[in-house]
């Protein structure tokens, strides 16, 4: 297809992404955000592309194509085509997509956390500073000041839940006010404890992932994963400050158990207070995230698109 500079580029339309609905019709720049090969059932390769703007993300397809370099992540295309339905979701039916030479910003493509980067930072060191802990405080103070510009600037994940610009940070800081709201209702709970727990248990994400803004599994994220990377992690800093063995080893435990089951990603099911409301409340916040995203352009009295990763289920929005 032919290769378009912005000023060629004519008639776009001001709807963004998370404003389609089936039915209608994008014509704008957007951002490339993921990008992969496949085959298709005739034997000839096509690309799947996640195409993104700061409203949100639709996938599309170019087939009979395999070019992954001309349309690879963080390249900015102009995008036109109609929004369909393929299976209970939404898919953009490319009519032209070409690559926009010499556009290197993409910022005002990249969909953030709604909370500013400084107000997340100011709100999670706050809660360490609150650790009574010293070690337990120092440990966690340390591990997060070295991780510190990713640990505030990455998603939460690929795709599922808080995949946005300082997404981890976000999905930290409302876990910690959980937290303390079930400490408050709780007191057996240990508050320091299970504060350092929501701290630590996604930071090797930074690890796992690739970057904050197109994010895709490393090596380490696909061999390892994020929990025994963030156990490690933890053990490699604690012998630096020569922290409390149990200190170390309770919290290794909370992040290695804090997805609940060994068949859920868990090396073991939690075994303490603390790691079972740690796994709660991670959950509870994921998946209200995941609910958010879903209902997102869904007019009152209409369900969702089916959510594979809420049980593959459809879900209802009140006319309320």
């Amino acid at each position: 297809m032919k290769v378009l500079t912005r000023r060629e580029v004519l008639f776009l339309t001001t709807t963004k992404i998370g404003q389609l609905k089936v039915g209608d019709t994008l014509n704008q720049y957007v951002m490339i955000k993921q990008s992969y090969r496949g085959l298709a059932g005739n034997g000839k390769p096509y690309l799947t592309l996640i195409l993104c703007d700061e409203s949100g993300e639709i996938e599309t397809k170019v087939w009979d194509s395999a070019d992954t370099d001309k349309y690879a992540t963080k390249k900015i295309v102009h995008a036109s085509g109609e929004v369909m339905d393929y299976r209970g979701r939404t898919q953009l039916k490319l009519k032209q997509i070409s690559i926009i030479e010499g556009e290197t910003d993409i910022a005002p493509y990249v969909r953030s956390a709604p909370v500013p980067k400084s107000e997340l930072e100011t709100g999670i060191r706050s809660h360490i500073e609150a650790i009574g802990h010293t070690g337990m405080r120092e440990l966690v103070t340390a591990l997060v000041d070295r991780n510190a510009e990713a640990y505030f600037t990455y998603p939460a994940a690929v795709r599922h839940h808080h995949a946005v610009y300082s997404g981890l940070a976000f999905h930290v800081l409302s876990m910690l006010k959980l937290a303390g709201t079930m400490c408050d209702l709780y007191p057996q709970l240990n508050r320091d404890l299970l504060v350092s727990g929501v701290v630590l248990h996604d930071l090797a994400k930074v690890i796992e992932l690739s970057d904050a803004i197109t994010p895709e599994y490393t090596l380490e994220g696909k061999l390892l994963g994020h929990l025994s990377l963030m156990a490690s992690e933890i053990e490699v800093v604690a012998r630096e400050l020569a922290t409390d063995r149990e200190v170390v080893t309770l919290l290794q435990h909370l992040v290695l158990s804090h997805h609940g089951k060994p068949e859920w990603g868990s090396a073991n099911a939690p075994q303490l207070p603390e790691a079972e409301m740690l796994f709660f409340i991670d959950n509870i916040d994921a998946r209200m995230n995941m609910f958010e995203k879903a209902f997102e352009g869904v007019e009152p009295g209409a369900f969702t698109e089916r959510v594979m990763a809420l049980d593959n289920r459809a879900f209802y929005k009140p006319k309320l």
